[in-house]
């Protein structure tokens, strides 16, 4: 059998002239992504606990959180669309690693709340600013090696870096008596070796479109794109709707990291030194949970994600629990439903929406899952402080209703193939 980097999996010639193979392509992208994620999810890792330290209630802390993952999804209906208009793909990638690396060390300087804030908020919309782009660049390669290996294992890289990240952070805070000022700034070390690497992959590999197209196309000059009117994001196709909707219900009833660290602390469950540790591991749960359900996603379809909102649905019930082996399973499990999150369920949008409006489709697709994460981030944090019974109770609520959604598109699914 050849190669991948010489046949693609419907037996069209590969893309053999390119300078690295697909599967070379994915794992260089994953060690971009595993850098980037040692700077913004070692930041992450104390989010809760640094914005308690200056002053921020749980609802504060519940709204910047929810507010930041809006802002890496939301925009993403602008940055998707503009990536697919001008077919900058890797221009919008590297603008946006470049906006995270900058951001992250900013923040161990802040001694302001609303400073820190801003700057949690401006590292998401970095995110939001390559993400479509770089999905696009990773699926294009993925169709290639499969779409859920391929978003597998770039997952389980990125989460190598967010095992390092938190375990760097955690390191330094005991080392300095808990100060998060050098915690932050020595971020500042992979942020610049991620910027580098990305780069320096563009230079080797500027078409990764050629990996999708089999490596038949070498013209000598890149065909400028078609300009898309501002219409035609709603001729995405329906079950692409639908399935949104689905993963928006998924998220609202999806608690932040920083909610259930800052229960983990003012609870007295866990000292903020000992956060990130946790962190950590739920970071190896989240690659674990990557790989697995990629595989499987590649061999049995959609209907591997019945695990996401049952999982999702026992996060609250576990991670606010006030005994600390229960809780520290809670947060666990959250990692779980992260890791499918952050791959599977991109690997199926991939697979719903061609290459000419795939960026469009991950930036609409991040539009309404980050509505849902800021609704989802207040809800958690405000009915933290009301009741923890009630909010384990409207998540669950929530979960039951995106499992009804799932249930449908699988019914459509099988009445096609069918038809």
């Amino acid at each position: 059998m050849a190669p991948d980097s010489q046949r693609t999996p419907t037996g069209r010639p590969g893309a053999a002239d390119l300078p690295l193979s697909a599967w070379r392509f994915v794992v260089w992208f994953g060690v971009v992504a595993m850098l980037a994620d040692v700077v913004y999810e070692g930041a992450r890792s104390i989010t809760g606990p640094l914005l308690a330290h200056l002053g921020a209630s749980a609802l504060v802390v519940g709204v910047v959180t929810g507010v930041g993952e809006a802002s890496a999804l939301v925009l993403r209906l602008v940055s998707g669309p503009l990536a697919d208009r001008t077919g900058r793909f890797w221009a919008w990638a590297i603008a946006g690693y470049a906006l995270t690396v900058v951001s992250v060390p900013l923040l161990g300087l802040a001694s302001v709340l609303w400073v820190a804030g801003a700057l949690i908020i401006a590292e998401r919309v970095g995110k939001a600013i390559r993400q479509p782009a770089k999905d696009t660049l990773l699926s294009q390669a993925a169709a290639v090696t499969g779409r859920g290996r391929g978003f597998g294992v770039h997952e389980a890289l990125d989460q190598a870096g967010a095992l390092v990240g938190p375990l760097a952070v955690a390191a330094v805070l005991a080392g300095t008596g808990g100060d998060y000022g050098p915690a932050l700034l020595m971020l500042a070390v992979p942020g610049a070796l991620a910027l580098a690497l990305v780069v320096w992959l563009r230079i080797r590999v500027p078409r990764p479109e050629r990996y999708e197209q089999g490596g038949t196309a070498t013209p000598a000059r890149r065909t400028p794109p078609r300009r898309r009117d501002a219409g035609e994001v709603t001729r995405l196709p329906g079950t692409f709707w639908l399935y949104a909707a689905f993963a928006g219900l998924t998220m609202t009833g999806f608690a932040t990291f920083g909610v259930l660290s800052f229960h983990l602390v003012t609870g007295g469950l866990l000292p903020a030194s000992a956060v990130p540790v946790l962190y950590a591991a739920a970071m190896v749960v989240d690659a674990a949970a990557a790989v697995l359900t990629g595989w499987a996603y590649d061999r049995r379809g959609v209907v591997v994600l019945v695990v996401l909102p049952v999982a999702a649905a026992a996060v609250p019930a576990l991670a606010f629990s006030a005994t600390v082996g229960v809780a520290v399973a809670g947060v666990l499990v959250w990692g779980a439903v992260l890791g499918v999150q952050e791959s599977t369920v991109k690997a199926t949008v991939a697979d719903l929406v061609g290459p000419g409006r795939r960026a469009t489709a991950f930036g609409v697709f991040g539009a309404v899952v980050g509505v849902a994460a800021a609704a989802g981030g207040a809800l958690a944090g405000g009915l933290y402080d009301v009741s923890v019974p009630l909010l384990v109770a409207v998540t669950a609520a929530l979960q039951v209703v995106a499992l009804g959604v799932l249930v449908v598109i699988l019914r459509r699914a099988r009445a096609a193939r069918v038809g």
